[in-house]
């Protein structure tokens, strides 16, 4: 059985149950496993298994790991005599979980050839029966007790779909046959206006999450700050700016950058952006959509931390921190490019009432805060709790989601965490200063 008979399967049985939970539950779990799905459907099956470096995993794992969530946090715990199909998944699909067993090794996911694509989909089907067959059947207080978990598993599956799409965007970009995951026409748009800055007064103001709608445990506790003024770019930073800072020698300048970054432009000789190229005088890059020119009016992406803060000394200007970031976007409307529309690529700025434009979408922002833990941080017990906590330590908070994040997937108080040497996601720049 597969997900569309177990939609027929679900409006069957779920007539006589008249708990909105219960229906709103299978249903999201429903969409989110197929998005999934969906997201690899373009690829050939050579390239499910290819791990381009170790950031990277290979599709298949990601499907296999998000499938593999499921049945380790729920289904083994509350299905009587539940059985994988296989039990080395556990040993495989395991990513950082320590509390949950031994895993292989992340730096060699790609070594496997096995299990295959084919197996991996059986799995899936195996898990979403399982799955489904427990959202149907079990007890209120059953339901209760795992809604919580089942929340994170589809959240965490959202994550990995980006990754799924930022992953595979490296793997096909090292082919020189410049591979296209999506053709999809696009609309040159030009004439980008320049930066407005706006003013807040700062304060004493309120960030993180209450907890009354689903969040991760690092947005918590909702907790009082003080924000000196400030003002903050009203929009992203475009391609055309940071081919600005190329040309001018950005790349070259030594008292724009920090040591590690300098250190790092040294040993990897980076001279541009992940994916840019210059040939014959004019610069490209090699996007989901195929090797192409590079348009200017797009929001830059593929910035690391380093390159986002050199940019921002070079423009005389800094990064906002996430608490100015979080007070700014206070009350804005969760719209933009997200992976909905289906451009997998930042798009040029259209019109907007918001004074502030594109803080959701496109590409995630970097702040120039350190990922730690908020002033009264507990993490969720059990291996649940190593999700998110362990991880703080040499990462900065980036913020808004990007065109490979789910709309449903993203909120304000959102915190994703990268090295500053990442660049791989669909990171960007939003400029503040002082006043």
């Amino acid at each position: 059985m597969n997900l569309v008979e177990n939609d027929l399967l679900v409006k069957s049985k779920i007539k006589s149950d008249a708990y909105e939970l219960r229906n709103k539950l299978i249903n999201r779990f429903i969409e989110v496993r197929k998005l999934s799905l969906k997201l690899v459907s373009s690829l050939e099956v050579e390239d499910f298994v290819i791990q381009s470096m170790q950031d990277v995993s290979p599709t298949k794992w990601h499907l296999a790991h998000t499938t593999w969530f499921f049945e380790a946090f729920i289904l083994h715990k509350a299905v009587p005599n539940y059985e994988s199909i296989h039990p080395l998944y556990s040993y495989l699909f395991n990513s950082y979980y320590v509390q949950m067993g031994e895993r292989w090794t992340r730096n060699q996911r790609g070594w496997l050839s096995r299990p295959t694509v084919k197996e991996i989909y059986q799995y899936r089907n195996h898990v979403d029966n399982s799955m489904i067959e427990f959202l149907i059947n079990c007890s209120e207080d059953e339901l209760k007790k795992y809604v919580s978990v089942v929340e994170i598993g589809l959240n965490h599956e959202q994550q990995h779909q980006e990754l799924i799409l930022t992953d595979i965007k490296h793997v096909l970009s090292i082919n020189p046959l410049h591979p296209v995951y999506y053709k999809k026409i696009e609309e040159y748009k030009t004439g980008i206006n320049q930066i407005n800055w706006v003013e807040f007064a700062g304060g004493i103001t309120e960030i993180g999450n209450e907890g009354k709608e689903f969040c991760y445990d690092n947005e918590t506790p909702k907790h009082k700050t003080y924000i000196q003024p400030f003002a903050i770019a009203d929009r992203l930073i475009t391609n055309g700016e940071y081919l600005e800072f190329i040309e001018s020698g950005g790349y070259e300048e030594t008292t724009l950058w920090l040591s590690d970054g300098w250190a790092l432009v040294e040993a990897e000789k980076w001279k541009a952006l992940l994916y840019w190229e210059k040939k014959d005088g004019e610069w490209f890059y090699f996007t989901l959509n195929g090797f192409r020119r590079i348009n200017p009016d797009e929001p830059v992406c593929h910035v690391s931390y380093y390159e986002a803060e050199a940019f921002a000394e070079w423009k005389g200007a800094r990064l906002p921190t996430e608490a100015e970031w979080e007070l700014a976007a206070d009350n804005l409307k969760y719209e933009g490019n997200f992976v909905d529309d289906e451009n997998f690529h930042p798009v040029p700025l259209s019109s907007s009432d918001n004074k502030l434009k594109q803080m959701y979408g496109d590409v995630w922002e970097w702040t120039g805060s350190a990922y730690l833990p908020y002033p009264g941080f507990k993490p969720l017990p059990g291996a649940l709790g190593e999700y998110n906590g362990k991880f703080m330590s040499g990462q900065m908070v980036l913020k808004g989601g990007s065109c490979a994040t789910s709309k449903s997937h993203i909120r304000k108080t959102y915190r994703n965490f990268f090295p500053p040497q990442s660049r791989w996601q669909f990171m960007g720049i939003r400029l503040a200063k002082n006043i």
